[in-house]
């Protein structure tokens, strides 16, 4: 099956991971956004084991335990390499198509992570972030490394989206994740109503969420566009929110939430012998 990912093509997006993550941090010392917030901060070691396992380990393991089922499924599989309509379309136009459509699909998977409740609770550990800066981009739970990879480069993989492209877009989506979580002050001007920021952004990550939208705001990975579109877009002006940033960043009853990294690893399953439960409502 030629349309099978090359597991070696993730391992080599650990070189753009360590490129990108070193650029903007260096941004985030040039123009910090809250220039009180330290660089050595409470759960930054943490972070970086999160940057590491998700960035490298874990994307690698889904790739080669992906890429070794499909080959053993392949002869029941051999119907989509009818499938594979994108194949001949030009680098550029399978980089854009898959660009766009792959962020629409984030943004859903985004959007089920809040509101079906055994994905939130994957979800909780991303919201776990109470200083938001670059390095919160990777701490998320193993287990959205899944979700997301099966509604989005699966399917690129079987419309027949170059490996090349798909390199890129791990690599362009890493850049414009760094950016949206980093500590600097971006908001793209009138762009903003097309592509997502930090500022935008940081509302994601509010504790207290707007009444009318109990399951949260800014779903938007690279592209805003969906938010502004479906309804779910919140950027308060400047009397809402004079600092234009939250009071406080969280989720309601992050105090019974797991705190050790093997805990957080091995969440939702540490509930089983967790003393510390968290609350069972979704926000």
């Amino acid at each position: 099956m030629t349309w099978l990912p090359d597991p070696l093509d993730v391992s080599g997006y650990f070189f753009w991971l360590l490129l990108i993550s070193a650029g903007v941090f260096a941004l985030e010392r040039l123009r910090p956004w809250r220039r009180q917030q330290r660089v050595l901060r409470p759960g930054l070691g943490q972070d970086v084991f999160w940057l590491l396992f998700n960035g490298h380990f874990t994307g690698v393991s889904v790739a080669y335990g992906a890429t070794a089922a499909l080959r053993w499924a392949s002869p029941a599989l051999e119907w989509a390499e009818s499938l594979r309509i994108l194949s001949a379309a030009p680098l550029w136009a399978q980089g854009l198509l898959a660009f766009v459509g792959k962020d629409l699909v984030e943004w859903c998977g985004h959007n089920l992570l809040h509101r079906v409740p055994w994905l939130w609770e994957l979800h909780k550990l991303h919201h776990s972030i109470v200083e938001l800066d670059w390095i919160g981009n990777f701490r998320f739970h193993w287990g959205e490394i899944v979700v997301y990879r099966a509604l989005t480069y699966f399917p690129l993989a079987v419309l027949g989206v170059d490996p090349r492209v798909l390199l890129v877009l791990a690599a362009v989506g890493t850049l414009i994740g760094h950016l949206n979580h980093s500590n600097v002050d971006l908001t793209w001007g009138p762009l903003r109503y097309v592509f997502n920021s930090p500022r935008m952004h940081v509302w994601h990550h509010d504790v207290a969420w707007p009444a009318d939208r109990p399951h949260g705001v800014n779903f938007g990975i690279a592209l805003s566009l969906w938010d502004w579109l479906f309804g779910t877009a919140y950027w308060p002006s400047r009397e809402e929110a004079p600092t234009q940033q939250p009071a406080k960043l969280g989720f309601v009853g992050m105090e019974r939430y797991p705190r050790s990294t093997i805990d957080r690893l091995l969440f939702p399953l540490s509930l089983l012998w967790a003393r510390r439960a968290p609350e069972n409502e979704t926000p």
